[in-house]
């Protein structure tokens, strides 16, 4: 049954051509992310004051200068391949980190019928109520604009919607006749929560994790263009945009690469996560299966 489900979702994406290629775009993103910077670390930091600011679609200096050098002589497209490593990496820790500790914390919260439900919403209600952005100037300010700590930050921020959503799915599958058979059959409340409730919360969990990948990528790209998020000598996308702002009427390809490169990305993690979404809801899927073959 898995092999024949695992399947019809690859025959679903190969069907749907929006998504399937958002996914192939996005596989080539992560492969560059994880293998790309050592293999063009070199000209992403190598100054060469002779190539400074030259323009794109050239080959003089070689393929890697297709996109064009910024002030310093370095390729641009071996930057965006070496800060693809920090903007996606951040991106993916980012929400993982916040997908984990908001799915156990709105779980308790869920499963819990004394106080201890009630005091997590009133702290979530408290981490709601600070501007995203005030919350991450702080931090970052005391912890240092350090990847790690850009991850902590925006994993804090997206903490309630998980909190919330794990809460709501589990409030609901609590009151189920199986969840009431686990009980009278000894099960514990932990038990019960791992065996039971996670497995029919985590798709859920899943779908908002890649909604949220979107978000969480131009967030941080967000912060590194005010200046408080990740630092020079690391690379990442949205800062090639803030040093690039300055040359955006002598040179627009050092600010306009990257920002396509964002804004690609966080469409194609867009449309993936709405086909995402739409393959795990059983109604949805037989009605874009319905609407696929007609078409075809």
């Amino acid at each position: 049954m898995g092999k024949m489900a695992e399947r019809s979702t690859i025959k679903l994406l190969a069907r749907d051509k929006v998504a399937l290629f958002a996914a192939i775009y996005l596989a080539v993103v992560f492969l560059a992310a994880l293998i790309g910077p050592e293999l063009v670390d070199g000209a992403a930091t190598s100054i060469n004051l002779r190539a400074r600011n030259a323009p794109p679609f050239q080959f003089e200096n070689g393929w890697l200068f297709w996109l064009g050098s910024d002030s310093l002589g370095r390729s641009i497209l071996a930057r965006i391949i070496v800060g693809s490593r920090n903007t996606i990496g951040i991106a993916v820790g980012s929400v993982l980190v916040s997908m984990l500790v908001g799915g156990i914390v709105g779980l308790m919260a869920g499963l819990s019928h004394g106080s201890v439900g009630r005091i997590i919403m009133r702290g979530v209600d408290v981490l709601m109520s600070f501007p995203s952005l005030l919350m991450a100037m702080i931090v970052l300010y005391v912890l240092g604009p350090a990847p790690v700590n850009v991850i902590i930050v925006l994993a804090i921020t997206r903490l309630p919607i998980y909190i919330r959503t794990a809460r709501a799915e589990t409030l609901e599958i609590r009151e189920r006749a199986f969840i009431s058979a686990a009980r009278v059959m000894g099960g514990n409340r932990l038990h019960i929560a791992v065996r039971h409730v996670a497995p029919l919360v985590l798709p859920t969990l899943l779908i908002i994790s890649a909604l949220d990948f979107a978000y969480v990528m131009l967030a941080e790209s967000a912060l590194s263009f005010l200046g408080i998020g990740v630092q020079p000598p690391e690379i990442t996308w949205g800062l090639m945009v803030a040093e690039g702002r300055s040359y955006l009427t002598s040179a627009w390809w050092l600010a306009f690469w990257p920002g396509l490169a964002i804004m690609i990305t966080a469409l194609a993690a867009n449309f993936l996560a709405s086909w995402y979404r739409i393959a795990n809801d059983p109604a949805l899927r037989a009605a874009m299966g319905k609407e696929q073959a007609i078409h075809a």
